[in-house]
């Protein structure tokens, strides 16, 4: 941006959460160690890392369910520790694996969770929440009747149910059929664009972690690994996946993959080759001077999960 006589204004996103060297022991096992990191104002942060990297643990204190038990968190440039009241107002969590009372009703649950905020009119928010979500038919249903991808909903619209300028979603679209966790992400990305809600989630699933958010940090063993885009991450691994469909010659390229210590599964007549990128060029030409002919070839580059399972391997 341009400012008065032409000098160059350099705009700085506003860091919402302030995390610095986070730290979490529970008696002798240290889950989360020396962790900082930021989420600005409007960007969706993915919070990566396998099971028991410390992930759970880090959202439980940005809560402030767990109290650090070293380094500090700041929501707004405020002490989490000193205003968590006033924080929390503006913030709001989902988890599939989180229980609301069971015996209530979704409505009665709403309605409930409703009161735990400063909200001017309850039942016309409950209302827009309930279409947004798609949960009209179980409106007056008990959550024991409910199913795994109908509680990851209602979870999703209690998250919602305060305006909240900060959200944390855990596995917000598990369970959930492929077009409504479609649906969800479209939604996501939208509140992201009208409101610059600050989102952090974690997930499993790295194609849906690339294409809605625009940071990705990874966990493991409780420290921080890495902090880039998703395409960042994907950029530093070499191996690239060139699939086949072979139609002549598939014991012998089985046979020269092996020798060549090249990574390959075979589904009936596809072969899949692990293959650097510079390398694919020269592999092919091989290929055709050993009589290997094939009718298909795709080729993918490294994806985030070609990341994550280097650096789970890493670091197991």
């Amino acid at each position: 941006m341009m400012g008065e006589a032409g000098t160059c204004v350099t705009i700085k996103r506003m860091d919402i959460i302030q995390v610095d060297h986070l730290t979490k022991r529970f008696r002798d096992v240290t889950a989360v160690n020396d962790v900082s990191f930021s989420l600005h104002e409007g960007e969706i942060l993915g919070l990566l890392g396998p099971n028991g990297a410390g992930k759970t643990t880090t959202i439980q204190m940005l809560l402030g369910v767990l109290t650090p038990t070293a380094g500090a968190i700041r929501y707004f440039g405020r002490d989490l520790v000193k205003e968590r009241q006033v924080i929390l107002e503006q913030v709001n969590f989902s988890s599939t694996y989180t229980k609301l009372p069971w015996r209530l009703s979704v409505r009665e649950n709403l309605t409930f969770i409703s009161y735990l905020y400063q909200i001017k009119n309850r039942k016309k928010r409950i209302g827009e929440l309930v279409k947004i979500f798609k949960i009209e038919k179980l409106i007056d249903q008990p959550m024991t009747e409910l199913s795994a991808g109908q509680l990851t909903r209602v979870n999703l619209a209690k998250a919602f149910i305060n305006y909240p300028k900060v959200l944390l979603l855990d596995e917000p679209t598990a369970s959930l059929d492929p077009d409504v966790a479609d649906y969800i992400r479209q939604f996501l990305l939208e509140e992201r664009r009208k409101f610059k809600v600050s989102i952090i989630i974690t997930s499993h699933n790295m194609a849906e972690v690339e294409e809605v958010c625009d940071r990705v940090i990874f966990i493991n063993q409780g420290r921080l690994i890495a902090d880039d885009t998703p395409e960042g991450l994907a950029k530093t691994i070499e191996i690239s996946h060139v699939e086949l469909l072979v139609k002549d010659g598939l014991k012998r390229l089985v046979e020269y993959c092996r020798s060549h210590d090249l990574g390959h599964r075979l589904a009936g007549r596809y072969i899949t080759i692990d293959i650097k990128e510079h390398q694919i060029a020269a592999v092919l030409r091989q290929l055709a001077d050993k009589g290997i002919y094939y009718d298909e070839i795709s080729i993918n580059k490294p994806s985030l999960e070609d990341y994550f399972l280097q650096m789970t391997k890493k670091n197991p």
